[in-house]
C-alpha cells in the first residue's frame, strides 16, 4: 500500500507531469479557457492513463518487446475512443469544447512515457495507482491554470460571472495560456529555491526521479548508490 501511496505523491506532486516535468503542453496550452475544460480534459486523460496502465502492465509478459509502442497505442486508442463516445453521448457541451483534442489524447507523451517507463516493467496494482496519480496531477495542473486564465480574462469562476473588475482579455487568448504556466513554473522553481536555502534535499523535483533505483541508469544518483551498498 505504501508504494501505491508514494505512485499517487509523485503524480500529483513530486513528478506533476505539467508543472514539473512539462508533459502534454498542446492539450494544457489549448484546452484550459476555462476551469471546466481543463477539469473535463484532466478527467477524461486520467481514466485512459489508469486503464491503459492496468491493461499494459497485465500483458507485459505477452507484448514482444519489439513491437510494444504498436501495442500501447492500440490499447491507448480503445479506451480513447470509448471515452470519446461517451463524451459526445453524455457531455456533448464538454466534447464540443475539447474537439480535436480528445483523439490526440492517444499520441499525449504523458500516457506513452507511463505506459514505456512504468506499467511495462510492474505489477498492475501499482501501475493503476501511477496512472491515477500522474493524471489527478494533469487534471489539477490544467484546473488550475484554466481557473486563473477564466477567473483574469473573464472575471469567473466555473462559469459564474463574479464581475468584481475588468477583465483583462488576453489571458482568455492563447498568450494568456503561456502567461499562466509561466507563473506557476516560476512559483514551483521558488518554491524549489527556497528549499535548497533551507538545507532540504530538492534536487528530485523536476527530474523525474521516482526513486525505483532498481532501474535508474542515472551514475552517481545517490539514492542508487545506497541502495545498491
Amino acid at each position: 500500500m505504501n508504494r501505491c501511496i508514494e505512485r499517487l505523491y509523485n503524480g500529483i506532486v513530486k513528478e506533476n507531469p505539467t508543472l514539473v516535468l512539462m508533459l502534454g503542453m498542446c492539450p494544457t496550452l489549448a484546452v484550459t479557457t476555462s476551469a471546466i475544460n481543463g477539469l473535463g480534459m484532466g478527467l477524461t486523460t486520467t481514466v485512459v492513463l489508469a486503464l491503459s496502465n492496468v491493461i499494459i502492465s497485465a500483458l507485459r509478459k505477452v507484448i514482444p518487446d519489439k513491437i510494444r509502442i504498436p501495442a500501447f497505442i492500440v490499447i491507448i486508442a480503445s479506451f480513447v475512443t470509448i471515452m470519446q463516445l461517451l463524451l459526445q453521448a453524455y457531455i456533448p457541451s464538454l466534447y464540443t469544447a475539447l474537439g480535436i483534442y480528445i483523439p490526440l489524447i492517444v499520441v499525449n507523451c504523458i500516457i506513452l512515457g507511463r505506459a514505456e517507463s512504468y506499467a511495462y516493467k510492474n505489477p498492475v496494482i501499482p501501475s493503476l495507482f501511477d496512472g491515477i496519480g500522474m493524471g489527478l496531477g494533469f487534471t489539477i495542473a490544467l484546473t488550475v491554470i484554466g481557473l486563473l486564465r477564466e477567473f483574469i480574462g473573464g472575471c469567473q469562476a466555473f462559469g459564474a460571472d463574479l464581475g468584481w473588475f475588468t477583465p483583462v482579455g488576453i489571458f482568455k487568448m492563447a498568450p494568456g495560456a503561456f502567461f499562466v504556466l509561466a507563473l506557476l513554473t516560476a512559483i514551483q522553481n521558488y518554491a524549489k529555491i527556497k528549499g535548497a536555502k533551507k538545507g532540504k534535499d530538492v534536487s528530485k523535483i523536476q527530474s523525474g526521479c521516482g526513486s525505483d533505483c532498481t532501474k535508474c541508469r542515472v551514475e552517481g544518483c545517490k539514492d542508487r548508490t545506497a541502495e545498491e551498498a
